[in-house]
């Protein structure tokens, strides 16, 4: 069996780069938890944590709010139990959401193309996200049917 690296607060924050200070803020929030307690009662973390920090940290990067980040991590935790597959299917779907918001961005310029600039644009970018978006889709209520 393989021992799990458990870190306390200050080594944690020091290998995700944030402050003890934030670890705590994330813990009070139900962010992230502690894998365990020492026998002197100091919170111990584990590996996938310092995933999970890492990943709210690029979360706050592109502007979600803790609410947003909070449901991404709650829908992470429900992908499946195989952590590999839970992880890709998790950095797909924030990919996904990562590219809807570009979309949104690009809205205005989008409107402002003549009918036929559209017309050429749409037809050849369809297809390809559609059938993306359908891979995703199937491969997310698969992960939800196991």
């Amino acid at each position: 069996m393989v021992e799990k690296s458990l870190y306390r607060i200050g080594e944690l924050a020091k290998k995700a780069n944030v402050s003890p200070r934030t670890i705590d803020y994330y813990t009070s929030l139900g962010l992230i938890e502690p894998e365990r307690r020492s026998d002197k009662n100091y919170r111990l973390y584990c590996d996938e944590t310092l995933v999970r920090l890492k990943r709210i940290e690029q979360m706050k990067a592109e502007k979600y709010s803790l609410d947003e980040i909070k449901r991404e991590l709650r829908d992470w935790n429900k992908v499946t139990s195989e952590e590999e597959v839970s992880q890709k299917l998790s950095e797909l779907q924030h990919q996904l959401v990562k590219l809807e918001r570009e979309v949104k961005e690009l809205e205005p310029v989008l409107n402002q193309l003549k009918p036929r600039q559209a017309n050429r644009l749409y037809t050849r970018i369809i297809p390809q996200t559609a059938a993306c978006v359908e891979a995703l889709m199937l491969l997310m209520n698969k992960s939800n049917l196991m």
